[in-house]
């Protein structure tokens, strides 16, 4: 039997029942990283998995992306399986991203233990001696309800939880010496792959990160914990607790309960509560002679547009106007476009943007002068004139929403007072259980799936392909200058997924099994697995998620 190595571009042979890993040093001399997963047949899966006929084998490194989250998913049952040792009786709870790293916190009951300095020196020591013992992840499939059992005695609440509200018969897990974990995704072959890692106190938890000390040292530096991406995702979590929807779990029984018109209600009031709060400190400030410019900001697929128009509203109700315009209009010509490394346009790039004409006519708004705002053609390729005259009186403010807000180039001729900048993000808060979060990245990408299939006939397929690109550009130009924001805007919807499920779903399917891209949209399609689906019928006209379900009672 033969299975073909993508990496090398050959057949290998293998005998029935060999694992993946038993291929490696075969392959040592012509691979250049030591492999921690593979594609097979363009789904991720362990290096133990066996081979029983002939497949497509792709190997990929740990700096894959793919890799990153196989590394941190086993790197996270580690940490869980050091905790137990240190701090029996304690439950380890990962509960989102932050700074680089993954914040967690420790808890006895509904109890949070802060850590101290010794406490943490004592965890970590443990994980480096379970590495240095090099103990195997073993893979198993066993009747969902002795899985359930097993959990329940360890503790791990939420997965029960989890377990009971799907239904399904066998369910995947791991163990790791005495104890076991599920994770919606392959782990590494044992705990000696997990050479990096440290963890850090921070408030009243600590940070888990995928690098050694020193790394850790100059990305902190670089880039330290925001406070306001803290509180943010602080606040949402304390309002996950009040409507006790803390995990998937949670919600599947408030589907199944028939909960959710009503959660809905309470999750779309508190999305008004915090838009209504950002729009009366503007208008303070307005009133005050500043913030005649507000600048709305965030990754793609945050729900920029709805947010920046529900603002309008709040900002009326404030006795103040607001005027818009768009940062489209002040692209530069095509052929003025600055090019990325793979020589293709950047148009997620600062300096594709006008800025000397941009500052000019903002500095003219402020003093009160008329200007006629540009139009840019995406067609053409170029800013063309027509009239659209614009003037600010004293109680206007101009809204602009665009990606690059936060960046203080933008705007570098403007004083700061006159300026009011929000973050707007859908900083996912809800998990799949105490050891799996759902990332925000993913959130994202599956809002972006189902919006640029509406409006713009855009194939997942095509979809998942940019979205590195995308990512790359949000890395580089929003993410380093959130915390320059005056305000931040949680744009996720506890419940949102749920309503996502059956739109994402039907386009996920369509990628092709032949393409490398099936590897994320399977991953996303068993993330989607794990939710109960709530119909879309009962998400209000207003709510940000029909920006991208469609029916929204705002014109985009």
């Amino acid at each position: 039997m033969k299975i073909y190595c993508k990496n090398t571009a050959e057949y290998l042979s293998v005998l029935g029942g060999e694992r993946i890993i038993d291929l490696v040093p075969r392959l040592s001399a012509e691979l250049p990283f030591t492999p921690i997963c593979a594609y097979v047949n363009n789904k991720t899966e362990d290096l133990c998995y066996p081979i029983f006929s002939p497949k497509q084998v792709e190997f990929l490194s740990s700096s894959s992306d793919t890799g990153k989250r196989v590394y941190m998913r086993s790197l996270c049952m580690l940490l869980y399986k050091a905790v137990t040792e240190v701090l029996p009786g304690i439950t380890l709870r990962i509960d989102h991203t932050m700074a680089g790293g993954h914040f967690c916190r420790l808890t006895r009951g509904e109890d949070l233990v802060e850590p101290d300095d010794n406490i943490i020196s004592e965890i970590l020591t443990r994980m480096r001696a379970l590495v240095d013992s090099d103990i195997q992840f073993k893979r198993h499939e066993r009747l969902t309800t002795d899985v359930i059992e097993m959990y329940r005695k360890q503790g791990l609440d939420a997965k029960v939880n989890l377990l009971e509200t799907l239904h399904e018969l066998y369910t995947t897990y791991y163990r790791l010496g005495d104890i076991a974990d599920g994770f919606y995704g392959p782990l590494v072959p044992s705990t000696g792959y997990l050479q990096h890692f440290d963890i850090r106190r921070y408030k009243n938890g600590f940070l888990l990160f995928v690098t050694s000390p020193a790394e850790t040292e100059k990305m902190l530096a670089a880039n330290p914990p925001g406070e306001k991406m803290y509180k943010a995702f602080t606040d949402q979590l304390r309002f996950n607790f009040m409507i006790r929807v803390r995990n998937v779990g949670d919600l599947n029984r408030a589907v199944q309960e028939k909960r959710t018109a009503g959660l809905i209600n309470v999750a779309e009031a508190m999305h008004e509560k915090l838009i209504g709060q950002i729009a009366s400190d503007i208008a303070q400030r307005r009133n005050e002679g500043g913030a005649g410019i507000v600048l709305v900001a965030g990754p793609s697929s945050s729900g920029k547009t709805t947010s920046t128009k529900r603002l309008a509203i709040h900002l009326a109700t404030n006795l103040i106007v607001p005027k818009m315009i768009s940062l489209d209009d002040y692209f530069v010509n095509r052929d003025e476009t600055p090019r990325d490394e793979t020589g293709d346009y950047d148009f997620e790039s600062l300096y594709a943007l006008d800025l000397k004409r941009l500052n000019s006519d903002l500095r003219r708004l402020l003093n009160g002068e008329e200007v006629n705002i540009p139009t840019y053609s995406f067609e053409l390729g170029r800013r063309i004139e027509k009239e659209k005259p614009l003037r600010l009186d004293h109680n206007d403010v101009l809204l602009i929403e665009g990606i690059h807000g936060l960046n203080p180039q933008l705007t570098l001729s403007i004083h700061s007072d006159n300026i009011y900048k929000v973050y707007v993000s859908a900083l996912t808060t809800l998990k799949i259980d105490n050891h799996n979060w759902i990332s925000t990245s993913d959130n994202r990408l599956l809002r972006r799936i189902v919006r640029d299939y509406k409006y713009r006939r855009t194939s997942a397929l095509e979809s998942i392909r940019r979205w590195p690109s995308v990512r790359r550009g949000e890395e580089k130009w929003i993410f380093p200058f959130s915390e320059n924001a005056d305000a931040t805007f949680n744009s996720s919807l506890i419940f949102e997924l749920g309503v996502m499920k059956e739109y994402a779903l039907p386009l996920l399917r369509e990628v092709p099994r032949d393409n490398v891209a099936y590897a994320q949209a399977y991953r996303l399609m068993k993330l989607l697995s794990y939710f109960e689906p709530i119909p879309a019928d009962q998400i209000p006209s207003t709510s940000l998620l029909r920006e991208f379900l469609g029916g929204s009672s705002f014109n985009y």
